[in-house]
């Protein structure tokens, strides 16, 4: 392949890249946490980056540079049914249970509930979401097709309506930035990089990586050497893209405050800036830009899961896989946005460390031979932080599954585990667990 056809190359799946992972929580978090981090706006958006661009841009190379062919081969490292195990769960959260459900929720509650009557929104919400997943069900039989269908006219589509709203906000700010309101007072950045969670954009890259080297193949890059180039090049464009988008929603956010008051989500937040630039044609805007977001990121998650149950279980055929996902995802959706982020927390609070140490342990097993017991010790014990971590936000809206034996653990980690009153507990016993287990590995070889 020549440097034109190289570059061409890296440009459309870079693109079709940021398409599959810009969706509904990539417009509604920042552009919320900008309003809450005000002045702290620096800090917010730094540890947002971190996990919002730097964990995906990882995962990206992890992929790329391992050569697997998708998460379950680079979760093999662990161990084969924590392969199993794990890639099913991640699956299943950035697709038909959680992350898909919200593609039709989102743009559903910015874009149109706001205009119906009360009483009206299950109707409605039922109607708007098979017209959605019908569309998503047609493009998704056909992946061979996404690159053409999110990398040259979903994605550039979508832009162009998101940058005149940007633009607009930029040439005639709304206001200056206040004081920042809760955690973000003194936490800014670990605040931040932990709402970057929500985005599922760590997860999200593990589960693409299947669709991103099937795209470069039929693009005439088959080789190993050549494959990881182009995932490294590929990912950098996307992932600057999305940087800078973040970097001025997140502006947005926080320079609208003084002017039009904070909100309970992002949704509202983008919806009542469009109403102010453009009054009710900013509701025609935004549907615009939410719409197109949210079809692209659901169809790149739908072919993305239907090629991993397909290969993992067989049995179905790839369009039967896409037809039950559609159709569960279709069912979650109709549970309403607010159910949906309550139910999503506690599980990306417990699979979300353990996605991250996986990631971080597969970028240096390129460099250093590491063993399996080095990431069974390391993933064993990050997931006995974690798992404390997703029981506490569970119990935020669920008291009554309290346990008394995780009430216990809890208490200890609080008293004696370093940085866990910050979310970051896990990261001492990853640490601690990769040591043990590459000391095992030492000393099992010396005997």
């Amino acid at each position: 392949m020549n440097k034109k056809n190289n570059t061409s190359t890296y440009i459309i799946v870079g693109t079709m890249l940021f398409g599959m992972f810009f969706g509904a929580g990539n417009l509604i978090f920042p552009i919320q946490m900008g309003q809450s981090a005000g002045t702290e706006f620096f800090g917010a958006l730094a540890g947002f980056l971190t996990t919002a661009i730097g964990l995906p841009f990882l995962g990206i190379l992890a992929m790329g540079l391992s050569g697997a062919s998708g998460l379950k081969e680079l979760a093999d490292k662990v161990h084969p049914v924590f392969s199993l195990i794990f890639s099913v769960a991640l699956y299943l959260t950035i697709g038909p249970l959680f992350a898909i459900p919200r593609t039709a929720t989102v743009p559903f509650v910015v874009g149109f509930e706001p205009y119906l009557k009360e009483g009206q929104s299950g109707l409605f919400l039922f109607l708007f979401s098979l017209l959605f997943f019908s569309l998503v069900y047609y493009y998704a039989l056909k992946p061979g097709k996404i690159v053409d269908y999110i990398g040259k006219y979903l994605t550039p589509l979508f832009l162009l309506f998101l940058f005149f709203l940007i633009l607009t906000s930029l040439l005639k700010p709304m206001g200056s930035f206040q004081s920042p309101l809760g955690t973000y007072v003194k936490e800014s950045f670990v605040t931040g990089f932990k709402e970057g969670y929500n985005t599922m954009d760590a997860l999200a890259s593990l589960a693409f990586g299947i669709v991103v080297i099937q795209a470069l193949k039929g693009r005439g890059i088959t080789s190993q050497k050549d494959m990881a180039k182009a995932t490294l090049i590929s990912g950098i464009f996307a992932m600057a893209l999305m940087a800078l988008l973040y970097g001025l929603i997140v502006y947005m956010g926080a320079s609208s405050v003084g002017i039009l008051g904070t909100f309970e989500n992002g949704g509202q937040v983008f919806s009542a800036v469009a109403k102010h630039y453009f009054g009710d044609y900013g509701a025609v805007l935004l549907a615009a830009i939410i719409v197109l977001a949210c079809l692209k990121t659901s169809i790149g998650l739908i072919i993305s899961c239907s090629e991993f149950f397909k290969e993992t279980f067989g049995r179905f055929s790839y369009k039967t896989y896409v037809r039950i996902l559609t159709l569960v995802s279709l069912l979650v959706a109709n549970f309403g946005l607010t159910k949906i982020i309550q139910l999503a927390v506690p599980v990306l609070m417990t699979i979300y460390p353990v996605a991250i140490v996986l990631i971080l342990l597969s970028l240096l097993s390129g460099i250093l031979p590491l063993k399996r017991p080095v990431f069974l010790m390391a993933i064993l014990l990050t997931f006995a932080v974690s798992i404390l971590d997703g029981y506490v936000s569970l119990l935020q809206f669920m008291p009554s599954v309290s346990v008394g034996f995780f009430s216990s653990i809890l208490e200890f980690y609080k008293n004696y585990l370093p940085l866990y009153d910050l979310g970051l507990g896990w990261i001492l016993p990853a640490a601690l667990g990769a040591f043990v287990g590459a000391l095992y590995a030492q000393l099992r070889k010396s005997h």
